[in-house]
Parts: structure tokens; C-alpha cells; sequence
């Protein structure tokens, strides 16, 4: 072996232009892989701080009556099926041990009403409680006016990307209640006319939600402008509200209403499918004798007064909080549930370290499956939509330029080497002459190529860690949407860990043996006879 690498090292030397042609491929190809997978990992790991850490978890709930898994950018704003389910669901991922936390919230777009005939602008609304959320996504939101709303507070926070997107629409100026016009936070837009600039603490909002007649307008008031402190120009179209508003804009129960003691005669009623009215009159008649006058019966009568405020949409909210049909009473609720009763459209769920999202999936699935509970999970890729999607399109072909840098740097090398064989013909074939076995020469071909690989390919992975690890210091940043996502966030953050390294002089490796291949065959196939010829 000393002998194979000292006589390796001979030839390095005398071929000094082939050597240092070869050597700076393997330079090159070094530095591109490593900085390639420093670009891969820092993208990885700020998409699952900035998405999964930050906004929506690793795991998301929603109803099974949902079309379509997307429901973070749904197309052409499309509403979320509504879950009513809670503390059932509750129940369930309390039992799951390799869940970590969850945050039930509301999400669904909104019309954002204009007060001086504008065109009315549009925005995400987000409900949940705001206490809880702090506790999902600790440090996601940077107060940038006002404050954060409290427990118990019905108010709004408004990102400082939405807030310049409705002035567009509305033509006034979003600033918290109880604060002042900052200069330095207005847009150019908002600037160039601030003589002249209209502001306000409220925003009007209807909720946009299929299938429910009672959406409403709600005024919230701005308790604080907010910044996503990562890819705020996506997340920034969220407004995020307290759960009780957000469901009474979406036209949903709420967990303060009380639900309405329904008669087992009008539960019929309202439950009816058909609008027949001849058919109350057949032989299976709604109205029924009375066997027993109770107290308050009307004079004359021989049923009781029904209650007062009995319409579908309190039956609705009778079965939203577990009301049998055909009792004449609701079913109370036992025990506190986190995140309270009412409707939400998804749960957000985080999982412990270490837990593969395949199995945490199937495993969630089955159990609410099993106990009927009309929800089902998704992984964060695929409920955040066409975000997830280009996240992982662009970390694969990140990929696929390694792969091709790889390719190329083998085929290059692979050309170089099989032409520095050709030309030492004599020189092999002096040394098959007297006496060197094909396996010596190709393991010095071999040796030639390791050693130029090591020398040159590693100070190229030097120089790429080196570049990986100066790069943050200039705090490269973008407003570009599809660049935030290359980055993982706002600011360009290419991160190597030993991992990283070690598949990185793998790769090198691979390519070293691959390259030299072909060219050893060429050099063992070299005889005494193709020397002479050749001469």
C-alpha cells in the first residue's frame, strides 16, 4: 500500500497540469455540494421553525366533510367545513402519548367592510384563544403598535402586510385603539398622502362561511398591530381574532350561548327534511293528546306554551352541544375541555421530538376513526396547501442541482482521467512488462485520483463550511414570497451540521470511485505489446 500511494504521488507530481485540472473539478464539485446542502438544511430547518414551530404544527385536524386538504390558502377562498366535535376530539389527543400540544382555532376568510363606499377588501381571519396561541407558537408574533389582546378581550390584531393591503381597499389607515399614527410604520401608498390620511381602531368584517345563513358583520376593534417574525408576507394575510368574535362573524355557535330547551313535539318539527305540509296531518301526526295537564297549560288547551325563541338555528346550536333528538333537554357537559365547547374549523397539533409524521398519522387516524368523532389528520404540507407543496418542490430540486453537480463533476473527471491513461501508455506498459499486475495498476489510478480528492475535494468542503458559516453574518434578506420559502424564512440562513458534513465527504467519496472507474479499466487493459505499438 506505501509503495501503490508513494508511486501515486510520483504521478500527481509529474502530470502537474492533468493533477490540478482534476483537482480543482473535485474543488469546485466539493464547495457546490457542501454549500448545496447547507442551502437544503437551512431551508428545513426554517420551515419547520417558521411553519411547523410557528404557525400551524405538525399535524392538522378538519372535518372529513372537507373537499379538499388544503386549508391554509384555499382556492378562490373557499370556506372550512366547521368542527363541532371538540371535546371529543379533546379527549382523544389527550390519550395520545406521542402528541406534545394542540390548539383548537377558528379559519376562514372575510369580507372587510368599507364605511365610505370603497370597494370592500378581503382577509384570513383566524379565532383563537389568544393565551393558548402564545403557548403553541411561543415568540411567532412581534407587537409592532399596541398590544396583545388579553383573556377574555373581544378585539383583533391585524399583521402589518394585511393592514397595508386593506388600506389599498378601504383608504384608511388600521392603528390600535388607543394609539397614535407612527410615520415611520406607514407605506409609501399611505405616506405620500398622509396630509390627507383617514385613520381608524375598528375594522367591519363579514364572515364568509357556505351552508350557514347567519353570517354577520362585526366591528372589531385593533387591539395591536402585529409582525409574523418570519415569513410575514405569507402569514401576514392573517388577522387573528378572539374565538368568540371569530364565531360570531362566521355565524357559529359560540360556547356562551345557552342552547334552547327544544319540546320533543317541535324537535320534530325542525328536524323535518321535507316541506310538505300535508304530510304533519297523516296517521303519524306531530300533534298528540296530552295525558297529564301540567302546570302553566293554557286555559282551554291541552298542551303546555312552548318556550319562547325556539328557531332552527338554536336547534342547530342544541346539537352542536350534544342535545339528544327527541329530549326535551340537552345533555350536559361533564368536565372542562381545553379550548372550551363551541365550533371551530381545525385543531393544530404539535408533535413530541423524534416522531415520524407517517406513523403519528395513521396512528391519529385510526382513533378518530374508532371513536366516530368526523374529523381526520394531515401533515402541515399538505393542509398548508400550495406553501407546503412549493417547499417541498424547491428542496427537491435543490436536490436534484447537488445530484447534477455530482453527474457532471464525474463525467469531467472521468473524461480527464481516461485521457491522462491513454497518454502514459508506455509508461504502464513498461511497467506490465516488468512485472506489475493489473491490480497494481489500477489500484494506482485509484490511489491518484483519492489522493487528489482528498487534497483538493477537502479544502473545498473547508472553504464550503467556511461560506455556509459567513453567509448569515450579512443578513440576506428578501420580500419575495418564493424566495422566503428557499430561505425557510425572511433572512437567508444555510445551516451544516455533522450530518450535513458526513453526507457531503460521502458524496465526495462516491464520486472519487466512481470517476476512476472507467479510467482503471482503460490502464489494467494496457499491455507491454500497446506500448511498443504505440512507440
Amino acid at each position: 500500500m506505501k509503495l501503490l500511494l508513494t508511486i501515486a504521488w510520483r504521478n500527481i507530481l509529474r502530470h502537474k497540469g492533468k493533477s490540478l485540472v482534476i483537482g480543482a473539478i473535485l474543488f469546485l464539485g466539493a464547495l457546490l455540494m457542501t454549500a448545496g446542502n447547507g442551502v437544503i438544511s437551512g431551508m428545513s430547518a426554517g420551515v419547520e421553525k417558521n411553519i411547523v414551530n410557528g404557525f400551524m404544527g405538525d399535524i392538522v385536524l378538519m372535518s372529513d366533510k372537507q373537499k379538499s386538504d388544503n386549508i391554509l390558502f384555499e382556492f378562490m377562498a373557499a370556506t372550512i367545513e366547521p368542527i363541532h366535535s371538540y371535546p371529543q376530539i379533546a379527549e382523544i389527543l389527550s390519550r395520545q402519548s406521542y402528541v406534545e400540544r394542540y390548539l383548537p382555532v377558528g379559519k376562514n376568510g372575510a369580507l372587510v367592510l368599507s364605511e365610505n363606499e370603497a370597494t370592500p377588501g378581503f382577509a384570513y381571519l383566524i379565532g383563537a384563544d389568544l393565551a393558548e396561541y402564545q403557548k403553541m407558537f411561543p415568540g411567532s408574533l412581534n407587537v409592532v403598535e399596541g398590544g396583545m389582546i388579553e383573556p377574555g378581550e373581544k378585539a383583533l390584531l391585524v399583521p402589518t402586510f394585511a393592514r397595508e393591503k386593506l388600506y389599498d381597499y378601504l383608504n384608511y389607515w388600521l392603528i390600535p385603539q388607543g394609539g397614535s399614527l407612527i410615520k415611520e410604520n406607514l407605506s409609501k401608498d399611505a405616506l405620500e398622502n398622509i396630509d390627507s390620511l383617514a385613520v381608524s381602531t375598528t375594522v367591519v368584517m363579514m364572515g364568509m362561511s357556505s351552508g350557514i345563513n347567519s353570517t354577520s358583520d362585526v366591528r372589531f376593534t385593533v387591539k395591536g398591530i402585529v409582525k409574523f417574525n418570519a415569513l410575514n408576507q405569507i402569514f401576514g394575510h392573517f388577522c387573528i381574532a378572539d374565538i368568540e368574535s371569530y364565531r360570531e362573524c362566521l355565524g357559529y355557535f359560540t360556547s356562551s350561548q345557552k342552547t334552547a330547551e327544544v319540546p320533543r313535539e317541535e324537535q320534530k318539527l325542525l328536524d323535518m327534511e321535507t316541506e310538505d305540509l300535508d304530510s304533519l296531518f297523516g296517521t303519524d301526526a306531530m300533534v298528540v293528546p296530552n295525558t297529564r295537564k301540567p302546570s302553566g297549560a293554557v286555559p282551554g288547551g291541552d298542551r303546555p306554551v312552548p318556550p319562547l325563541s325556539t328557531n332552527r338555528g338554536q336547534s342547530l346550536a342544541a346539537r352542536q352541544t350534544g342535545a339528544v333528538p327527541g329530549s326535551d333537554s340537552p345533555v350536559p357537559q361533564t368536565g372542562a375541555v381545553p379550548g372550551g365547547t363551541g365550533t371551530y374549523n381545525a385543531v393544530f397539533i404539535k408533535l413530541k421530538p423524534g416522531v415520524s409524521y407517517r406513523e403519528a398519522v395513521g396512528r391519529l387516524n385510526r382513533a378518530l376513526s374508532e371513536s366516530n368523532s368526523g374529523v381526520r389528520a394531515v401533515t402541515w404540507n399538505k393542509a398548508s396547501g400550495p406553501i407546503g407543496s412549493m417547499a417541498i418542490i424547491i428542496k427537491s430540486a435543490l436536490f436534484l442541482f447537488v445530484t447534477l453537480l455530482f453527474c457532471v463533476a464525474v463525467i469531467i473527471i472521468v473524461n480527464t482521467l481516461t485521457m491522462a491513461a491513454l497518454e502514459r501508455t508506455s509508461e504502464l506498459g513498461m511497467m506490465r512488462a516488468i512485472g506489475a499486475r493489473k491490480s497494481f495498476i489500477g489500484g494506482m489510478f485509484l490511489g491518484e485520483t483519492a489522493i487528489l480528492s482528498a487534497l483538493f475535494g477537502g479544502v473545498g468542503v473547508l472553504v464550503g463550511i467556511l461560506a455556509v458559516k459567513l453567509v448569515p453574518l450579512f443578513r440576506i434578506t428578501s420580500a419575495n414570497d418564493m424566495v422566503q420559502i428557499l430561505y425557510g424564512g425572511d433572512t437567508f440562513h444555510p445551516l451544516l451540521g455533522v450530518s450535513d458534513i458526513t453526507l457531503t465527504v460521502v458524496q465526495l467519496a462516491v464520486v472519487t470511485v466512481i470517476a476512476a472507474l472507467y479510467p482503471m479499466k482503460v490502464a489494467r487493459g494496457i499491455t507491454p505489446l500497446d506500448a511498443i505499438t504505440r512507440d
